[in-house]
């Protein structure tokens, strides 16, 4: 799933960016207060948010759902063991402590007692027992509960796989208030893991009353979180957020509801915000001059990167490490993103992002400590090129080049396959742009030479980002085989899995033997730019899951 959707949110991200999507990374087109202007709601104290969703919600199933969309309206209406705060870190949700067993396999939850449904029935351990089930439940269909779960949750993927039976899981209701959970493995980053809405409980009495219909309306669904979906049907373009009274924590909640519509054009949500009807709208490239210079711009970084793909088993010119390294050092990235993107991304010179998880024991960011690993270099990248070229014993190459099909995205494509072209003597690359559902398919087969790709974290570890490469994984795709790269990764998730100062230096090892292979050409780290009213007011942006928290906040006065 990892690949297959994950990956589709990421590169999301660059398509949505220029089409007013998804949140995740240009779904922006978002929020802003009240139907009878900004002005007059927040003097007179009302807490209202209009925002803009980019699109209808696909499904507000814990377990089925797979995208931008069904994680923010899950994290705004639902709570989980904890939730993510401003420096998104773990903190209370349905747990109010946990313990960890000295081998780092067992956890034990202790939940909060004023915790309940909407419907007020107690939020019990046997919740969290029932929806976990349920996700890796063969029957239920679900791509992210075998994904989040398995090689986590103990037997998780023999029980997906029919091998175990479903209460042979590792999670157990030890009573109505203690829930413990058994991992395959130690996972030092399983405590934010469970913010996910994947790991959220589900009453199991109201749903199986549902039946097929379950969470596909306001009707049929439970709230236990911030907020409950009202005047929602899966295929509603407009719905709001109420504040639920019912929620343990309702009094820090300020906001009483937050308004949606479904907007897809950056312009016309720009010219909702500039009218005052919506709170924030997410720029596209084109509108970014335009509004930089506006009192409410601002610029949101994120954790998502974007690179190259270099497929090793279907052209014989990319099995070559020489002719790998030239295309990644043979573009100009800073231009990129200054001219094309210009919404505040940044250069991708190495593959875990900026401002992302620190080194333990240290305040040093991982991408300050592991450094460029592939800076743009024209000259170098020649050097690369000849020498692999004579290694080939050609003079020429032709390469394919996989992209997206939106006008942003072929005005890149065109720009790389140039750069590439005019730095790389005797390259001729052809391209290939395609509809982002066909360019999985292709993915999936391995069926294409160079590809634009992305990549946004599940979790707060490096390992989100490094395990995409390991041999014959499911995302790997592209051929790519390191033993010591393999080596590097499973001590990682193993035998060191309970020493993080020793895991992360792997991580910074394997890094490195990445960009030594040239396995990947990393482009750039995505950002989104946006107009954002001073009224809004604690808002948290999340580096996975969710993208807005509205839990902590407000609407405030604009002076």
């Amino acid at each position: 799933m990892k690949r297959k959707f994950a990956w589709l949110l990421s590169l999301g991200l660059v398509l949505s960016m220029f089409l007013a999507a998804c949140s995740g990374g240009g779904d922006d087109t978002s929020d802003k207060p009240a139907d009878e202007g900004s002005d007059q709601a927040a003097e007179g104290g009302e807490q209202v948010l209009n925002l803009i969703n980019g699109d209808t919600i696909p499904s507000m199933d814990p377990s089925l759902a797979t995208d931008e969309y069904g994680f923010q309206f899950l994290g705004a209406t639902m709570e989980g063991l904890y939730r993510l705060d401003e420096n998104a870190q773990p903190v209370e949700g349905i747990a109010v402590d946990h313990k960890v067993s000295e081998d780092g396999l067992t956890w034990t939850f202790e939940l909060r007692e004023d915790a309940k449904w909407e419907n007020g029935d107690p939020v019990t351990a046997n919740d969290f027992v029932y929806a976990w089930q349920r996700a890796v439940n063969p029957d239920t269909g679900s791509e992210y509960g075998p994904y989040m779960m398995g090689g986590v949750i103990k037997n998780a993927t023999a029980v997906n796989e029919g091998k175990a039976e479903l209460d042979e899981l590792g999670v157990k209701a030890e009573d109505d208030y203690t829930l413990v959970v058994e991992l395959e493995h130690p996972t030092p980053y399983f405590h934010s893991l469970t913010t996910f809405g994947t790991f959220l409980p589900l009453n199991q009495k109201f749903v199986e009353e549902q039946g097929d219909k379950f969470a596909t309306s306001t009707e049929t669904l439970l709230s236990n979180g911030p907020f409950k979906l009202d005047n929602w049907t899966s295929t509603s373009n407009e719905w709001d957020l109420v504040k639920n009274d019912t929620y343990w924590d309702a009094d820090t909640v300020k906001v009483e509801k937050l308004h949606h519509q479904v907007v897809k054009d950056p312009k016309t949500a720009v010219a909702l915000y500039e009218e005052g009807t919506v709170d924030r709208a997410g720029l596209s490239s084109d509108l970014v001059d335009q509004y930089s210079t506006h009192e409410d711009y601002a610029v949101t970084p994120e954790t998502s990167v974007f690179y190259l793909k270099l497929n090793q088993t279907r052209n014989e010119a990319l099995a070559n490490v020489n002719i790998r390294k030239a295309i990644s050092l043979a573009f100009d990235k800073q231009a990129l993103v200054d001219e094309i993107l210009n919404n505040g991304s940044i250069v991708a010179n190495g593959l875990v992002p900026k401002d992302f998880v620190t080194i333990p024991g240290t305040e040093d960011d991982f991408r300050d400590v592991s450094g460029d690993l592939a800076a743009y270099n024209a000259e170098e990248a020649k050097k690369f090129w000849e020498k692999g070229l004579e290694e080939l014993g050609t003079d020429s190459v032709e390469l394919e080049f996989l992209g997206g099909d939106t006008e942003t995205s072929k005005v890149m494509n065109e720009y790389l396959a140039n750069q590439l072209q005019t730095n790389l003597p005797g390259l001729k690359v052809t391209l290939k742009q395609v509809p982002f559902e066909q360019r999985l398919d292709l993915d999936t087969n391995m069926d294409y030479d160079m590809q634009f790709a992305g990549w946004g974290p599940d979790y707060l570890d490096p390992y989100t980002f490094l395990s995409l490469w390991i041999t014959d994984g499911g995302n790997n795709k592209m051929g790519y085989s390191n033993a010591k790269y393999d080596e590097l990764l499973n001590e990682a998730a193993t035998t060191l899995a309970q020493d993080n100062e020793a895991r992360y230096q792997n991580f910074l090892e394997a890094e490195k033997i990445l960009f030594e292979d040239a396995a990947i050409a990393p482009v750039y780290q995505s950002a989104m730019a946006q107009l954002v009213s001073p009224k809004i007011q604690g808002v948290y942006v999340n580096p996975f899951g969710a993208t807005y928290e509205y839990k902590w906040a407000s609407v405030g006065s604009a002076e």
